[in-house]
């Protein structure tokens, strides 16, 4: 899959979804009617390294990161206790290969924080973590609701 193709079904599978690019990086919000700046943000798509952000090394040929933000109730099902706060400038410490393509794992640097990330999925790895994008967008959704109550 490429990045537009995700951007694309996400956007068609879920109401409310703004996207906005910046700094290779293409961040879902879930905004409807664009009443906050923002709205609050479920999913992102990075296609390049940042100055504190290389572990996945997204400058290779055709290497970008889906990351999704799920509930630490569905992330310690997958993976466990979720990793310490990784200092400025380093990366969680779970054992995993941050630059593995096609896999499911923690986010190197928000992983303390329940995101997930994957790097380039193929259509059927996409399939299989669709329920965790629906979860994050439903967060979401709970979240917007919170901010907006007496707007």
């Amino acid at each position: 899959m490429q990045p537009k193709n995700i951007v694309e079904e996400i956007i068609s599978q879920f109401e409310g979804v703004i996207p906005k690019a910046s700094w290779g990086e293409t961040s879902l919000f879930y905004n409807p009617g664009k009443i906050l700046p923002n709205g609050v943000y479920f999913c992102t798509i990075k296609e390049k390294n940042g100055d504190n952000d290389k572990a996945s090394e997204l400058d290779r040929e055709g290497a970008f990161r889906l990351s999704i933000g799920i509930s630490k109730i569905t992330y310690e099902k997958k993976f466990g206790v979720k990793p310490k706060r990784p200092s400025k400038g380093c990366i969680i410490d779970t054992g995993h290969d941050f630059t593995a393509l096609d896999e499911l794992m923690p986010h190197p640097i928000y992983g303390w924080m329940s995101w997930v990330q994957v790097l380039s999925p193929s259509e059927s790895t996409f399939a299989n973590i669709f329920p965790l994008i629906a979860e994050a967008h439903s967060n979401a959704v709970i979240k917007f609701n919170k901010k907006t109550a007496n707007k």
